[in-house]
């Protein structure tokens, strides 16, 4: 069952590279939260799309917005992002369990052995890539959901629409009907 705008979300939690835990529950921004979901280490792809989020997250937290990125990696895979991508400004989760992925309307891939770009194995259950918008309440504000790891929003195009939902005072979501 997918989550639409408006809903409250499922319960997804996390833990962080460099220690602690977090939970979606006790994430209070000031106007929204953005969770971005990507494959994981293994993914060309992901480096590049976290790349662009990792510089612009300074820009999403001085409008309110707090930023994560979660994948299902494992703790190695996780803190191998974080140096050899070079994420300085992201936090970034890992052990994301499929399952809350699933209730939260991600796609859910099977792994096929070792990626043939970077040579890195896949796991057996992993999460395709997404971007929420998460209201401080908890409440799905807008989404951005893949079912496949190619073709991915740009992440300033999101940041353009975080300042308009802003200036218009977070108008009520769409897509709910």
């Amino acid at each position: 069952m997918r989550v639409i705008p408006g809903d409250t979300m499922p319960a997804i939690d996390a833990r962080l590279v460099g220690g602690n835990r977090w939970a979606l529950a006790t994430e209070k921004p000031g106007k929204l939260a953005l969770l971005a979901f990507y494959r994981g280490i293994f993914c060309p792809i992901c480096r590049v799309w976290m790349g662009d989020l990792d510089r612009l997250a300074p820009q999403f937290e001085k409008r309110g917005v707090s930023v994560i990125a979660l994948s299902c990696d494992r703790k190695e895979g996780a803190e191998k992002a974080v140096k050899d991508w070079g994420l300085k400004n992201l936090r970034v989760g890992y052990k994301l369990d499929v399952e809350d992925a699933r209730r939260a309307g991600l796609y859910i891939s099977e792994g096929h052995g070792l990626n043939t770009v970077t040579g890195l194995k896949e796991p057996m259950l992993f999460a395709e890539p997404a971007l929420l918008l998460v209201k401080p309440e908890g409440e799905l504000y807008a989404a951005w959901i893949q079912s496949t790891p190619y073709a991915r929003v740009h992440i300033a195009e999101i940041l353009t629409a975080v300042d308009n939902f802003v200036a218009k005072g977070l108008p009520e979501p769409r897509g709910s009907a």
